[in-house]
């Protein structure tokens, strides 16, 4: 049995703590990041021959707030389609990387939907009109437990991390995550294959098995 951080924000932790309760593990919630809305305006997809989602959050955010029909959706993975409804086109590496590497050439006119101060490689590279719908908020908990694992689900949570504990080795969903980590300093035992709940849960045991 493992001591196991959860650092999503609340109301997004249920899920992967109840799965590692489930494995025998003790997991913890200490959440290292926020999220908030920026603007409530509705948002034109008409005219948009692809609209980019790079998060959960910002699937969510652009279901309730949009107006029209897009005419394709690409997701950076199979979660993020999921919440947005489905997607056209999920590479199969959830980086921005691996997303403008499965994009067609010429798009046509691409609208990217996402966080405030999210990476630009995608909309650079696809010239892409940019949407900001929500930022993150990173989060300084006043106590931080004693633990074996962390797991981070974003690059916001891994740079919260490194300002509280840069010793306990972590499990990351991503590379984008992983790369965050490592930039940060954080020791990354295992990432998860595919960006999704099951993936990173069976990162989690990895790791685990190996500590």
């Amino acid at each position: 049995m493992a001591r196991i951080v959860v650092t999503r924000r609340s109301g997004r932790e249920s899920a992967l703590v109840e799965r590692l309760r489930a494995a025998g593990h003790e997991p913890l919630h200490v959440p290292l990041v926020a999220l908030e809305p920026v603007g409530d305006d509705p948002i034109d997809v008409d005219g948009y021959d692809w609209i980019v989602l790079t998060s959960v959050t910002g699937a969510r955010e652009l279901r309730r707030r949009m107006r029209g029909r897009p005419s394709r959706v690409a997701a950076i993975g199979p979660i993020t389609a999921e919440a947005f409804g489905g997607a056209d086109l999920v590479p199969e590496t959830s980086t921005q990387e691996g997303l403008v590497a499965a994009f067609p050439p010429e798009p046509g006119r691409v609208l990217f939907a996402g966080a405030e101060n999210a990476r630009r490689l995608l909309p650079d590279a696809l010239e892409a009109d940019v949407v900001v719908l929500y930022r993150t908020v990173e989060l300084t908990p006043l106590e931080w437990p004693n633990c074996d694992l962390v797991v981070l689900a974003s690059p916001s949570a891994a740079r919260a991390l490194s300002r509280v504990d840069r010793r306990t080795p972590v499990v990351s969903i991503g590379p984008e995550t992983s790369r965050a980590a490592h930039d940060a300093g954080l020791s990354v035992a295992a990432e998860g294959a595919a960006g999704d709940l099951d993936s990173l849960v069976e990162a989690v045991e990895r790791a685990a098995a190996a500590s």
